[in-house]
């Protein structure tokens, strides 16, 4: 169940007190204790078991490390939640229009939740390149994202920042290139499509991949001058857009397959419909993205907000308006929204309105620097547990909100 409805934005207190919670997950979430790490190495050593590996970078920590970002972004420019921190290569620009440089030394003053926040992202990706910036999934690409504002935010001011200095630059930058070299050598089916775990040769094409990997591979491309890379994050999203959209609806399945021509999972699981306004509009930064996805990206956001409810919650499944409130997709439908909203994309006062009716829906489910009524992580094609709780799947969009 939900709080009642208290109509408040985030206060100044909610946020920071997230942004703790999110700086405690982002170094712990996943981890491995010593009993799990003693059976993993009794199946691979003794048993001969293949075992999936440690991900330092996985999609949950990623998020939570890409809200983060958004909450430093937005507390160095002094920005209410209504207005705009554009990113581009390093730059943010606020309401007014006016470019704001976010970085050490530049005079801002930093409170102290700030300042974990910055201290955490560091400790994290210097924890991950001191083991060899490995990347095992598309999933990866997502912590790839935040590394690559703050990288592109080194390059364009020359000033040290919360993840990059003048000691790290090179291996923050060669750290970029292995996950950019990671995606843009992915195996693809016929049509150029990521299957979402190659190695398992099944050819499922999840939506989750165009949330996770395409904004990284898109601004990669744009940030470095590699058109391949911008070409190929938004054909993930014109083929899906192709082959796994439900005709009657416009809402999305979980996946595809070209092997076999059916669609998988369900139609308009809520969190699908987040990856994929996400994925779009990480990929309209430039007019090239934009001109190829805006018209498909509009006709999303207006296939899923019907589905809104009066409380302003999306449920786990977008139809099942009878069905339980899910704070991770409705986080993530919104902060699309709200990327939307600040190219300029979304312009009717619709869609404002749906995002601070979003905005407040998961405030309400804050509780203790936790944000609740999150649905558990997904399993697979039609495997959705209707167990709710705290998790940073709703955590890292509710901080970018």
């Amino acid at each position: 169940m939900t709080q009642e409805t208290t109509g408040k934005p985030y206060s100044k207190a909610d946020r920071e007190e997230l942004a703790r919670t999110a700086c405690s997950e982002l170094m712990t979430y996943g981890l491995r204790d010593r009993k799990t790490r003693v059976k993993e190495c009794i199946k691979k050593y003794l048993l001969r078991r293949q075992t999936a590996p440690e991900d330092l970078i996985f999609w949950p920590t990623g998020l939570l490390a890409a809200g983060l970002w958004e909450y430093r972004q937005l507390s160095l420019t002094g920005c209410g939640q209504e207005e705009s921190v554009r990113a581009a290569d390093g730059e943010q620009t606020g309401a007014a229009g006016t470019t704001v440089p976010a970085a050490e030394g530049d005079g801002i003053s930093r409170s102290e939740t700030v300042s974990q926040a910055e201290q955490a992202l560091a400790a994290y990706y210097e924890r991950w390149m001191k083991k060899g910036c490995p990347v095992y999934y598309l999933d990866d690409l997502l912590a790839g994202e935040t590394l690559l504002s703050a990288y592109g935010e080194y390059r364009s001011s020359v000033r040290e920042n919360a993840v990059v200095r003048a000691d790290n630059v090179e291996a923050c930058g060669k750290a970029v290139e292995k996950l950019a070299d990671y995606v843009l050598h992915y195996p693809t089916d016929e049509t150029g499509s990521f299957p979402y775990r190659a190695a398992q040769n099944n050819g499922y094409v999840f939506v989750d991949a165009i949330g996770l990997a395409c904004p990284f591979l898109y601004r990669y491309g744009a940030v470095y001058n590699r058109t391949e890379a911008m070409e190929l994050a938004v054909k993930q999203i014109v083929n899906f857009v192709a082959y796994g959209m439900d005709g009657s609806t416009g809402l999305p399945y979980h996946g595809y397959a070209m092997s076999d021509a059916y669609k998988y999972g369900i139609i308009g699981w809520g969190r699908a419909a987040g990856w994929l306004l996400r994925g779009m509009a990480g990929c309209m930064i430039t007019e090239y993205g934009a001109g190829r996805l805006r018209n498909s990206y509009i006709r999303l956001v207006d296939a899923v907000l019907p589905y809104q409810h009066k409380e302003g919650y999306f449920s786990w499944q977008l139809q099942a308006m009878d069905g339980p409130a899910d704070t991770s997709a409705t986080g993530i439908i919104c902060a699309a929204l709200k990327q939307g909203i600040e190219l300029h994309i979304l312009t009717e006062p619709k869609y404002e309105q749906a995002l601070q009716a979003g905005r407040n829906a998961v405030h309400r489910s804050v509780r203790g620097g936790q944000v609740y009524d999150c649905s558990g992580e997904c399993e697979g094609f039609g495997q959705y547990p209707q167990r709710y709780g705290a998790y940073p799947w709703a955590l890292g969009p509710a901080l970018m909100l």
